[in-house]
């Protein structure tokens, strides 16, 4: 719900403006002068400001400049009982969004209030944008060196030039979001809006609504027309995170966008053209999603045109190192500590560790880390209980093998079956009838190259 803030001393007006604009469905906030209403914009989230010009503690006009300094997607409408052409003029320099004279204009406060409105919801796009620009990411800013990692962005970057839809895959956390914004930056689509969605994250409902928008009167509460991220996003790129978890009717109208480059608004009988590319990811095996009933067959096909499977950090050992560094430096930052190295035995714990939750697991050890340690170098006193367990373990792997041993032997042929797979390790484990995961433990276990 949009939030007003009305700063006025006379209570009467206060009251009488409460009044009118709360019948529109707005969330009024009062203040009989500028301190009390400066209070109020620290602890609430305002939308549009009607302030006096003239208050006890201070002008209106100045206060909107401080408002706007402080608070740019902020829009202020200023009223006074006598229309003052000067302080209208210096009032709109301040960047005040208009000036309007008590009691002779009360019939035109509740239109101006819905364009202000509008105003903000760019203001707020805007100001998204900005930062999405200065967080800008590219393929120069993914950490890593290992194979699969540089596997992965070689094929980005092929594929980012064309306008072909992609389909990210990989566990949660392997980071498909960042190789999503990646692809935007480096497409001829990269000055237009990239906006991204979790389909996992709303109902059908509010999915269906956040997609494609709605008419106004299409339900109750829809008061005007809503622009959905597709039109937000024409001609730049739409990420669709977690689409295996979109329900199926919405899926249709995703293939008509991806068939047609149209849509139909809630409430609306005439279809809405764009033009975007979209970009969609999943954790889920979308062939086991159609074999169950819950992924169309042809949707499928429509946004698998370019497959970019991302690794897992267990498939990039050698690069923990370099993104531990990078998240330490980030949240020592942050935290505002001194810690310039990481011990080699929480180095070594580190690449021991399964990483269930991949890299979003490792920043969040990291940052825990960060907070705990007292040092000046990260240590295994500051990792979780369960993974210092790994250090207290680790003494019985590092000992030299007996050529007579099970254990030898297990590891010879391992050796042999990963050089007939050629480091493929997902076919070395289907050949060994183990777990990939089993798998990658023992190659850190035995210390296999």
């Amino acid at each position: 719900m949009s939030k007003i803030l009305i700063i006025d001393d006379e209570e009467k007006i206060r009251t009488l403006l409460s009044r009118i604009i709360e019948l529109e469905g707005f969330e009024i906030f009062q203040a009989s002068d500028l301190k009390n209403g400066k209070k109020r914009l620290e602890n609430s989230e305002i939308d549009v400001v009607i302030s006096d010009v003239k208050l006890p503690d201070g002008s209106g006009v100045d206060f909107s400049k401080n408002i706007k300094e402080s608070y740019p997607w902020i829009e202020v409408i200023l009223l006074t009982a006598f229309g003052n052409i000067p302080d209208g003029v210096q009032a709109i320099k301040n960047g005040a969004f208009d000036y309007i004279t008590k009691g002779d204009d009360n019939n035109k406060i509740i239109p101006l209030v819905y364009k202000a409105m509008d105003k903000v919801s760019l203001n707020k796009r805007l100001l998204q944008l900005e930062k999405q620009l200065g967080d800008k990411q590219s393929f120069d800013n993914i950490i890593g060196k290992s194979k699969t990692i540089e596997s992965a962005i070689h094929s980005a970057k092929k594929v980012a030039v064309t306008d072909a839809t992609v389909l990210l895959t990989g566990e949660t956390g392997t980071g498909k979001e960042v190789f999503a914004q990646a692809i935007h930056n480096a497409s001829h689509r990269n000055k237009q809006n990239f906006v991204a969605v979790n389909c996992s994250a709303f109902s059908k409902e509010l999915l269906e609504n956040e997609l494609f928008g709605h008419k106004a009167g299409a339900f109750t509460g829809a008061l005007k027309d809503s622009k959905g991220i597709f039109e937000e996003a024409n001609n730049g790129t739409v990420f669709l995170d977690e689409i295996g978890e979109m329900p199926l009717d919405l899926q249709a109208k995703l293939l008509r966008v991806l068939e047609s480059g149209e849509f139909l608004k809630v409430g609306d009988s005439k279809p809405t053209q764009v033009n975007v590319r979209i970009i969609a990811a999943t954790n889920r095996d979308l062939q086991k999603e159609i074999d169950n009933g819950s992924f169309r067959e042809d949707l499928y096909y429509r946004i698998n045109i370019f497959n970019i499977i991302l690794p897992s950090l267990r498939e990039r050992i050698s690069d923990i190192e370099d993104l531990a560094t990078f998240f330490l430096k980030k949240y020592t930052q942050k935290v505002g500590k001194k810690i310039i190295s990481i011990s080699n035995d929480y180095l070594n714990v580190l690449k021991k560790h399964f990483w269930k939750g991949n890299i979003r697991e490792l920043r969040n050890i990291i940052e825990r880390s960060v907070i705990l340690e007292d040092s000046q170098e990260l240590s295994i006193s500051s990792l979780p209980f369960d993974m210092q367990q790994i250090s207290t373990a680790q003494s019985t792997t590092d000992k030299t093998l007996s050529a007579f041993s099970m254990a030898s032997a297990e590891k010879l042929h391992i050796q042999k079956i990963l050089n007939y797979t050629q480091g493929n390790k997902a076919e070395a484990a289907r050949l060994l009838e183990i777990g990939i995961a089993t798998l990658y433990r023992k190659i850190e276990e035995y210390k296999i190259a």
